[in-house]
């Protein structure tokens, strides 16, 4: 039984940022002891693709049952167990023996985080009206931007003191205290009479997730693999395949597994739109930056950690700017802005060659961190603004699908630029991508930046704008029950 004295909305974001901290902290953790697992298997480096690929293929996977098994089954019911499985999979991963069940833990650990990224966003979503959503999301912020920042440093100083198996332990004490937090004292959810009465869309949900994992497997692999390689151009073509079917299914289908119905809904097509395309250039900047530095520059990873992580206080900083101007001027202007201080930050980047400094590079990325600031959360909150309490779930099952894609096509877009720039003498003695090459791809995410902040100072944003000031009409949630 919950304590119905404790606040729900105090609750449900204490077990959001313990969910996106988790889960943000652990993709990034994981890359930093990949040497010492391929050292305990003895296996070259490269073997260890499989690691970090089944992870977001498990995610696409798992991202699409989301949303039903939330209204099934109710939001505090999934998020506990989502989040026990999570803990108890990376304390799986941290005992393995050997790289197949390595894989298999991490393919379990993925299947949990796409069910645990939706839930959290719709728990949140519904805790907050339109309005109070712009106060809490400069607040939730931090977590989100600390993490990343945090995670390659928490992941040195384990693998260094104590064993590459810790990265993954470090999540059980976290996540079982999630769990007992949220046993207590989360209020459970019944949206939509609990979704009883839905039918399960079992070939919806054999479609989009099968296209969902083969496309996001052909994007993680492809820019090593060879895009033109037959293994490559059967899987996205078949994750092609399987998506085209899924919006022909599910616009056809009652109570479809994604309601892509939703789409219908303009300002929330415009900002999945613009996170899609927008996202592409700020995380192919977070990617591009630690390689530069390391590869170009000849600096080591503590270098490429803290030059990177000044971008986490110009996005702290901005944000907070950015939900005090939200009602007034409205999402569009500061998307739009937001996306062309990226691109201006980008080109600044793009003129960085081995005579720059470290200290300039953190300049530029803290700037980068100060445009980045004024697109994440207008647009989150914007995409929100005119979707009913009910349909919450729903719609955070697709801005997940949406990031996630973002997430998978940024890394690829980049190491495909580098791959198609050439090579030259690196600033650390051995051979890899020309400074020239890297300019080039930071001119080339500038330029997917202009095109995006030119999309969004399209957004007709005007319910947005009376959602964050006096509010718009929500259909009543149901009572929670016990």
């Amino acid at each position: 039984m919950a304590h119905r004295h404790f606040s729900q909305r105090v609750v449900v974001p204490v077990m959001f940022v313990a969910t996106v901290f988790m889960v943000i902290v652990d993709g990034a953790i994981t890359t930093v002891a990949l040497p010492a697992i391929a050292r305990q298997f003895q296996l070259a480096p490269a073997r260890l693709d499989a690691v970090v690929v089944v992870y977001p293929v498990c995610v696409g996977v798992a991202v699409p049952a989301s949303a039903w098994l939330g209204d099934r089954f109710g939001g505090k019911r999934l998020m506990l167990v989502s989040m026990a499985l999570f803990s108890a999979s990376s304390a799986l991963c941290g005992a393995a023996g050997n790289l197949g069940t390595l894989v298999a833990f991490r393919a379990l650990q993925g299947l949990a985080g796409g069910l645990l990224m939706p839930v959290a966003g719709a728990l949140l979503y519904r805790t907050f009206s339109a309005r109070e959503r712009v106060r809490a999301s400069r607040v939730l912020i931090f977590p989100q931007q600390i993490a990343p920042a945090v995670a390659p440093i928490l992941g040195g100083v384990l693998v260094d003191g104590l064993s590459w198996r810790w990265v993954f332990y470090v999540n059980l004490p976290l996540g079982l205290a999630a769990v007992l937090f949220g046993l207590f004292f989360l209020d459970p959810h019944r949206p939509e009479q609990h979704g009883r009465g839905r039918r399960f869309d079992l070939p919806g949900l054999l479609l989009s997730a099968g296209g969902l994992a083969a496309m996001t497997y052909g994007i993680c692999a492809g820019s090593d693999h060879g895009w033109t390689s037959p293994g490559i151009v059967l899987t996205l073509a078949a994750g092609a395949v399987l998506l085209t079917a899924t919006v022909l299914v599910e616009l056809r289908t009652a109570d479809p597994i994604l309601r892509l119905r939703l789409f219908h809904d303009r300002l929330f097509r415009d900002c999945s739109l613009i996170s899609l395309v927008g996202l592409v250039p700020i995380l192919g900047a977070m990617f591009l930056g630690p390689l530069f530095i390391q590869d170009a520059l000849g600096g080591s990873a503590m270098d490429s950690g803290t030059s990177t992580f000044t971008e986490a206080f110009g996005v702290l900083l901005t944000v907070q700017v950015a939900g005090a101007l939200y009602a007034r001027i409205g999402p569009r202007a500061i998307i739009g802005g937001g996306l062309l201080g990226v691109a201006a930050v980008l080109v600044l980047l793009s003129t960085c060659d081995l005579q720059t400094s470290l200290w300039t590079f953190r300049l530029y990325m803290f700037l980068l961190g100060v445009a980045m600031g004024a697109v994440f959360m207008p647009t989150t909150v914007a995409s929100m603004s005119t979707i009913s309490k009910a349909d919450m779930a729903q719609a955070s099952t697709l801005n997940t699908v949406v990031r996630q894609t973002a997430g998978a096509l940024a890394p690829a877009v980049v190491t495909t630029l580098l791959v198609m720039g050439g090579t030259g003498t690196v600033g650390s003695g051995g051979a890899g991508p020309s400074v020239a090459t890297y300019q080039d791809a930071y001119l080339v995410l500038a330029a997917i930046a202009v095109v995006s902040a030119l999309y969004a100072f399209t957004l007709r944003d005007g319910a947005a704008r009376q959602a964050a000031t006096s509010g718009i009409p929500e259909p009543a949630e149901p009572a929670p029950v016990g």
